[in-house]
């Protein structure tokens, strides 16, 4: 009888160890891989330069304000603390908004600051020339427009910019009550 259930309990035992070891197996949450598994070589920098043209009215306007505001709200100014816009911008190679076209800024920003004019910068540059068509960068990031030069991050990126990570400075090139055309450089560390 001590033998039969010493065998009922090994073979108990024994199965569960192999079904718990199938279930880890089939379950893992995450493992660690190898860069090169993933098709990717060397990590490099890159220097990107456009013109972000930001235009907040009129039949061609590409940044909208949603429309959502507090009941005390007053309208005496087109910025407003809470305000919310929806983006669309078009990145070009020279001020001039009519110079060829590599992309789009698609996203939005929101008026962050009671005190100065500071936004909470929620974008994709989204390219569309050259090598890197169809690739994107994430900027998540706080912009003091008023200030000289802003710095925000990069925090990612898609196609060839899988992995990136750098910043991105934004200059004020021209600013009118509409137009505003924003310098970028932008640095950016990612995989090829």
């Amino acid at each position: 009888m001590l033998k039969t259930h010493s065998f009922i309990l090994f073979l108990i035992l024994f199965f569960i160890t192999v079904i718990a070891g199938i279930r880890s197996d089939s379950e893992v949450f995450g493992k660690y891989i190898s860069i090169s598994s993933l098709g990717l070589k060397r990590e490099r920098l890159s220097h990107l330069h456009f013109y972000f043209h930001d235009v907040i009215s009129g039949k061609n306007a590409t940044a909208i304000r949603v429309a959502a505001e507090a009941p005390l709200t007053n309208r005496s100014s087109p910025f407003i603390f809470g305000d919310v816009y929806v983006v669309d911008d078009p990145l070009t190679i020279e001020p001039d908004v009519n110079s060829k076209m590599v992309g789009k800024a698609q996203g939005s920003y929101v008026v962050v600051s009671q005190a100065e004019l500071s936004l909470l910068m929620v974008l994709n540059f989204a390219f569309t020339e050259g090598k890197y068509n169809g690739s994107t960068l994430s900027v998540l990031g706080r912009n003091e427009v008023l200030s000289a030069v802003r710095e925000m991050p990069i925090v990612g990126g898609s196609g060839v910019f899988r992995f990136a990570r750098g910043y991105a400075q934004a200059k004020t090139h021209s600013i009118t009550q509409i137009h505003a055309i924003v310098e970028y450089n932008v640095f950016v560390f990612h995989y090829c």
